[in-house]
């Protein structure tokens, strides 16, 4: 039996932000992820989805709301221990997210022990399994990538910092725009092979730019030069820790990857400034209910015209930080 194919990222409608962080994460994994904001309704999951098909695995794997700590880390029987001298492992969603993305829907709703195990997990690489002196480890290396609705519940500080990348997505699109996503929608589900058949080509022109810039990636240098900005940005906005140093500097370079440049420059800096900052700066509660976003170099920033996400529904505007001008991917006639 066939699987039925996902909605290819090349043919979603606008969310070029998150799109393009995206492609910075399939581009150098070691980005660390990405947290996905928004309301109900917006196709997060099928953004995130988007993202296994540019990696070079193209593992996906979904963590389900409700799950065990069993579910997550795996088993170990002990009566195969007994019997054969050694422990049979049954494998949980870490040991197959290993190599690809691992997918966490409504993240802020995860239970604490679970939080502190992929923590624990997402630091190492590595999962361990003990019970009754029988231990068993494994690889678990992956993307990490969560979503969220802010209006149901903050994130732990722990788990927020460990995302590489945070966009949130606005909840207004133009008409027109909306039409567009509506359509492509419906196509998708009346025939999802003939659609995917249709995108197919602009999919593999995504793909082949995905693949040469992860590259060209480790010919890209991590200049002092480019690092002294950043750093000297992080200590102007607040941050606490260096993570955002690393991951700001890491997504730069995968940025110039992705144009094709041999270095860093000014404008792959600020391409992905918020995207790096806007979960880790300190903000002051006052100045955010009353006045404009502001974007890290302290000028007022102002939503780009037609910069609504693909599949959304009417919902209240979701206050973004600054947000940049991406250049929508080319739709098809």
């Amino acid at each position: 039996m066939t699987d039925i194919p996902h909605f290819p990222l090349c043919a979603v409608v606008g969310a070029d932000d998150l799109k393009l962080a995206l492609y910075l994460t399939a581009i150098d994994p070691k980005i660390g992820g990405v947290l996905i904001e928004g309301p109900r309704g917006m196709a997060k999951s099928t953004l995130a989805r988007g993202l296994a098909d540019l990696l070079a695995s193209g593992q996906f794997v979904t963590l389900p709301l409700g799950a065990t700590e069993e579910r997550l880390v795996g088993t170990l029987d002990l009566d195969a221990a007994l019997s054969d001298g050694r422990a049979q492992f049954s494998p949980g969603v870490l040991a197959k997210a290993d190599g690809g993305v691992l997918y966490v829907d409504e993240v802020n709703l995860l239970p604490d022990h679970l939080v502190d195990l992929l923590l624990d997990v997402a630091a190492s690489g590595t999962n361990l399994i003990e019970r009754d002196g029988i231990s068993h480890r494994h690889s678990a290396r992956f993307v990490l990538i969560g979503t969220m609705n802010p209006e149901e519940g903050e994130l732990r500080p722990q788990l927020l910092d460990r995302f590489g990348l945070n966009v949130a997505l606005s909840g207004h699109t133009a008409p027109v725009e909306r039409g567009q996503i509506i359509r492509r929608r419906l196509d998708f589900d009346s025939d999802p092979q003939a659609f995917c058949a249709q995108w197919e080509t602009e999919q593999q022109a995504l793909r082949e730019r995905c693949e040469n810039a992860r590259n060209a990636l480790p010919s890209i240098p991590l200049d002092d030069e480019a690092l002294a900005q950043i750093t000297e940005r992080c200590f102007a906005a607040g941050v606490d820790g260096l993570r955002a140093d690393l991951v700001w500097l890491r997504a730069a370079r995968a940025h110039a990857a992705w144009r094709g440049a041999s270095a860093i420059a000014e404008q792959d800096i600020e391409a992905v400034a918020d995207f790096a900052l806007r979960h880790r700066r300190r903000e002051q509660s006052s100045a955010n209910t009353q006045t404009p976003a502001q974007s890290p170099s302290g000028s007022q920033a102002e939503p780009s015209e037609g910069q609504g996400q693909w599949g959304e529904m009417s919902a209240p505007a979701l206050a973004t930080g600054a947000r940049r001008a991406v250049p929508a991917w080319p739709k098809k006639p």
